[in-house]
């Protein structure tokens, strides 16, 4: 029986691993169809959501039957309360990918992205990629220090953020009122994605010992349970 529980416990940790991958593959994807004003991409961005979606209902009403069956304490518990809540910025981040396509099938057959901006767009999406694939990775492999860094590595999205900020304000803006609100949502798109997979990272750090990253001022060992 306990055999089953730990499994149980081992598969929710499997579903979000998976949702992890595939919200990061739903930003890159969501980012090429918006550059190359890609339709056929959006859409299947948009229809994939879908499957992050069904992922989370599932953990979701598995975790809750765990806590119902079994009453699980210490670890156990911060493990399903921790998964729920990983899940919930799991799939919010799928929804802002999937906000990116709906605003490339918005403006097609243009782009909605001006050509002077596509760079710093492109290196947006990449970052936020790279940010879900570590995510990911923390959830696998519990490494604290690593979760930790993602914060750090946060602050380029952020200064990519401003960088979009600068090229809206700057009086040789040429492209319109409907473009800079495009922009200007993209960025916050990014910029909040990027919030999710830090906030993952996070809760992997409360998981194993028992703390809130902010809370930590030196690398610490997992708690003994």
């Amino acid at each position: 029986m306990r055999d089953a529980y730990h499994e149980e416990l081992d598969s929710i940790g499997e579903s979000l691993v998976e949702m992890a991958r595939l919200v990061g593959s739903a930003i890159g994807r969501a980012t090429t169809s918006m550059l190359d004003a890609d339709l056929k991409l959006a859409e299947s961005v948009i229809a994939a959501d879908q499957k992050i979606d069904d992922l989370q209902h599932d953990l979701e009403a598995r975790a809750i039957a765990l806590l119902a069956r079994q009453q699980p304490v210490a670890t156990d518990l911060r493990i399903v309360v921790t998964s729920l809540r990983m899940s919930a910025d799991l799939e919010r981040s799928g929804d802002l990918a999937q906000h990116v396509a709906k605003l490339a099938r918005l403006r097609f057959p243009d782009a909605a992205v001006p050509r002077d901006l596509h760079a710093t767009i492109l290196e947006m999406g990449q970052l936020a990629q790279r940010l879900m694939a570590k995510a990911a990775e923390v959830i696998i492999t519990k490494d604290v220090d690593l979760a930790l860094q993602l914060e750090t590595d946060d602050d380029e999205m952020d200064q990519l953020h401003r960088t979009l900020f600068q090229h809206l304000m700057d009086d040789r803006w040429k492209h319109g009122i409907e473009t800079a609100v495009d922009v200007t949502l993209l960025g916050r798109y990014y910029e909040r994605f990027a919030d999710h997979a830090v906030s993952v990272a996070k809760r992997v750090v409360y998981l194993v010992t028992g703390e809130h990253a902010d809370e930590l001022q030196t690398p610490v060992q997992p708690e003994d349970v």
